[in-house]
């Protein structure tokens, strides 16, 4: 690693509104080093990030160097020029153009009055092979993966001369085997002389790939750990400012395995999910696990009404569900949806905290003729935001305004205003920091207490397991095991791997 910093920011503050978000942070980064930036969320990452990518201008009085040669003033062009690039959990291409337009975009080879597309796609050819690009620089960017995506964003930086490159949350979207290609990729931009700052909630991405970690809490830059310092204990320590211990709950008691909550019965779809059937005990959180493409989010949105099946029965507290074809039959029969996509599939994201929760309770709070009873509603907000401790300023403020964290909780509140005896929570932590996922696993833990039936859809083995007391594998559509519970199987991130994989079939045979 260069003993000179290629990225110095001191003193950095920035206020919106009167609010001080960010207060005197300082950061270094070095050529060839993966810088980790880590923090809640609402930390102060974004702010401090878009001040480096030009998007917000800082307060008065920091200062920005970049390879020692201090920066007066920084806007988007000024960052990209001094070789800034920043990669978005939600990724900027265009899915109309083409890879090299893409690449390309605003800085277009011209030939006369006409963009020279041939030029640039030939001027795509070598950063595409750089970096093991299956796809031409022809090819249209809509009919990419994510994965592939993602790759082209790395093409552009590079492409446009990045030094230095911000990744914000860059594995959210990916499978575990596009996120291990995408680690080998980020190990080989290190090894060129890049540096990389790299955000994460993952603990485990965080150990693997950073060289050094910044910690920032509230606004403020509370220090840093080197990689042989790294110890998951002090890292949550100066994230939250309090140990986490007993971070998991599973502190309900065994269920009864005689009273079964919710029946399901040869579930299918005619195309992802092929005759699953299994029981929900009330009082138990049970697992699905399995790789991504399963059929686990497939599964759930029959059982919720949201896709159409092709056969199957759903029972819930000993009454068969007639009538299956929407979530509004589902929710009337006592079972909710934590959608895995808060933003696009489960928030109004331009209405407030209070109408978000209240949407699915309005109707019983209605005055005769349909004229929603205001008071009740604002009472029901909250002591919502009190119970499952909502950070927020007030019921008024826009749920597009929070934390990752705090809305998966406003959406949580909505689904438990309606008391339903089932819960299904899909990816309910993912993009969520470490104090928001202990309150998470506290809730599920209450819910459970208080005898609801709680099924939680998840890739993180380390949450599956400290959460749940009995784990269904999904493979290819079906539910081929079980561990925990009755089983006799120990929950164990090997074994879970084992049957997800298809390698107890290969033991099996061999």
């Amino acid at each position: 690693m260069s003993l000179e910093p290629l990225l110095e920011m001191q003193g950095i503050s920035k206020t919106f509104n009167g609010l001080r978000v960010l207060k005197n942070v300082s950061l270094k980064v070095y050529p060839g080093e993966i810088h980790a930036l880590m923090g809640e969320n609402g930390a102060g990452k974004s702010t401090l990030m878009k001040i480096l990518s030009g998007a917000y201008q800082a307060d008065p009085g920091g200062a920005i160097r970049i390879a020692g040669q201090p920066v007066a003033t920084f806007d988007p062009a000024t960052a990209k020029a001094l070789g800034i690039a920043v990669i978005y959990q939600e990724l900027s291409l265009c899915p109309n153009l083409s890879v090299a337009e893409n690449i390309y975009l605003g800085r277009e080879l011209r030939r006369g009055w006409t963009i020279d597309r041939q030029g640039m796609q030939a001027g795509c050819v070598e950063v595409l092979q750089r970096l093991g690009a299956e796809f031409t620089a022809a090819t249209r960017v809509s009919s990419l993966s994510i994965a592939e995506r993602q790759l082209v964003e790395i093409a552009r930086a590079l492409h446009a001369h990045a030094k230095i490159l911000v990744m914000d949350e860059p594995t959210t979207p990916l499978s575990s085997r596009e996120t291990d290609r995408l680690f080998a990729l980020i190990k080989q931009l290190r090894s060129q002389g890049l540096a990389i700052i790299y955000i994460s909630h993952r603990m485990a991405e965080i150990y693997e790939l950073s060289d050094r970690v910044s910690v920032l809490r509230d606004g403020q830059y509370i220090g840093e750990l080197t990689r042989d310092a790294l110890s998951a204990e002090v890292l949550v320590k100066m994230m939250v400012g309090r140990d986490l211990s007993g971070f998991y709950k599973k502190e309900h008691a065994a269920y009864d395995p005689g009273a079964v909550v919710m029946r399901v019965r040869d579930m299918a779809d005619g195309k992802r999910v092929r005759n699953c059937s299994f029981d929900l005990h009330a009082g138990e959180v049970l697992g699905i696990a399995g790789l991504v493409g399963a059929g686990r989010t497939e599964l759930a949105r029959l059982i919720f009404g949201a896709d159409p099946r092709t056969g199957g029965t759903l029972e819930v507290v000993g009454k068969t569900v007639t009538q299956l074809r929407t979530p509004a039959d589902a929710i009337r029969a006592g079972v909710v949806y934590l959608t895995e996509d808060r933003k696009a599939q489960g928030l109004f994201l331009d209405m407030s905290v209070a109408d978000n929760i209240n949407v699915c309770a309005c109707v019983p709070d209605a005055h005769a003729g349909g004229v929603l009873n205001r008071r009740h509603a604002a009472q029901r907000s909250q002591d919502a935001i009190k119970s499952l401790s909502i950070r927020v300023a007030s019921g008024k403020v826009n749920v597009g305004a929070l934390s990752g964290g705090n809305q998966q909780k406003v959406l949580l509140a909505r689904l438990l205003e309606v008391k339903p005896h089932v819960l299904i929570l899909d990816e309910p932590t993912r993009g969520v920091d470490i104090g928001s996922k202990s309150e998470i696993y506290r809730i599920i833990n209450q819910l459970a207490q208080a005898g609801v039936g709680v099924v939680v859809i998840s890739s993180e083995l380390p949450e599956i397991i400290g959460t749940c007391d009995r784990v269904l594998i999904m493979r290819e559509g079906q539910l081929v095991a079980e561990v925990g519970g009755a089983s006799g199987h120990v929950i164990s991130q090997e074994r879970i791997i084992d049957l997800a994989t298809g390698g107890d079939q290969v033991a099996a045979h061999g």
